[in-house]
């Protein structure tokens, strides 16, 4: 039997409210981006139609796990998981708020059937500026549970972003990997090979400093790296694809022990309803703004996956 992991930046998933502590005016019926309840509703349904397909082909058309980013609050979740495409669907969810300044966050999203968590924890990744002021951003969400009844370490990340270059930006994204190094060292401590799952938008590629470092401290698989090329990617800037959108595996999954699961694939979901069909943007992901520019679609990712055999 196969399951699906898979994770999703869902492109400032807000509802239409103004919460004054945040910097979400953009997103409101009066702000930069005149977000009205029509537009949230549409995204709403168009992430609902994306998400009930990335199971496709194993055992449940839902994901078992869905790492997801940039959602505001827990109030568009609830919303997203009650749209048409996801009613009556067994899915749960777990997020905290995080400390971003634009009150965006991550989530784990679960199939309460195949994964029961056991235990939660926002993990804050400590930056500071030469002034010692903290940078805030996104906490790592950590989750364990057990899956189809064998335990599994999740961790659902969003590291800063490049939006101050990349390489004034990249130390920042080091600091992220260390956090996570340290965690997951200290869980070896206590279990001596964990079943770890790192999935989110590292806003690094597969060959950036920050990921290679991670994957060889760990011992990670990375089966992202090789999905990445000129053609395809999970987001495109500039007409060059890029893949910070990535899943990373302990080595634990490349087992074929009774009981446990096993890698059996990765892909990125890029079917044509979810890519712009007018030149020159064809085959981008069609993502609900550019600017502020309305155009009504998903996301400017595409969700990506790997598939787990469940081995009896």
């Amino acid at each position: 039997m196969k399951y699906t992991i898979g994770f999703y930046n869902l492109e400032n998933l807000f509802d239409t409210q103004d919460h004054p502590e945040l910097l979400d005016d953009d997103f409101t019926p009066d702000g930069f981006k005149n977000w009205t309840e029509e537009r949230y509703q549409n995204k709403l349904f168009k992430l609902g139609r994306a998400i009930a397909h990335l199971g496709e082909g194993s055992a449940t058309d839902l994901p078992v796990l869905l790492g997801m980013a940039e959602v505001e609050n827990e109030t568009v979740i609830a919303d997203l998981l009650k749209s048409k495409p996801l009613q009556g669907k067994a899915i749960d969810y777990i997020h905290f708020d995080s400390p971003d300044e634009r009150g965006i966050d991550t989530a784990l999203c679960y199939h309460p059937e195949y994964f029961s968590p056991d235990s939660q924890e926002a993990l804050p990744v400590l930056i500071y500026e030469e002034d010692g002021r903290r940078d805030y951003t996104r906490d790592i969400l950590y989750v364990s549970g057990h899956m189809n009844g064998e335990r599994v370490h999740v961790f659902v990340n969003h590291w800063p972003s490049r939006r101050d270059g990349d390489v004034a930006t990249a130390p920042k994204r080091l600091q992220a990997a260390q956090t996570l190094q340290g965690f997951i060292e200290g869980l070896r401590q206590e279990e001596e090979h964990p079943n770890c799952i790192l999935m989110g938008d590292f806003n690094d590629d597969p060959f950036s400093d920050s990921i290679v470092y991670l994957q060889q401290a760990l011992n990670l698989h990375n089966p992202m790296r090789r999905l990445l090329s000129p053609e395809q990617g999970s987001a495109k800037y500039k007409d060059q694809w890029m893949l910070f959108d990535q899943i990373l595996l302990s080595h634990t999954f490349l087992n074929s022990e009774s009981g446990t699961h096993r890698f059996d694939g990765a892909d990125i979901m890029n079917p044509e309803f979810l890519q712009e069909w007018k030149e020159p943007f064809k085959g981008k992901p069609f993502r609900t703004y550019a600017g502020r520019n309305y155009l009504g679609g998903y996301s400017d990712h595409f969700p990506v996956r790997v598939t787990l055999k469940y081995i009896r």
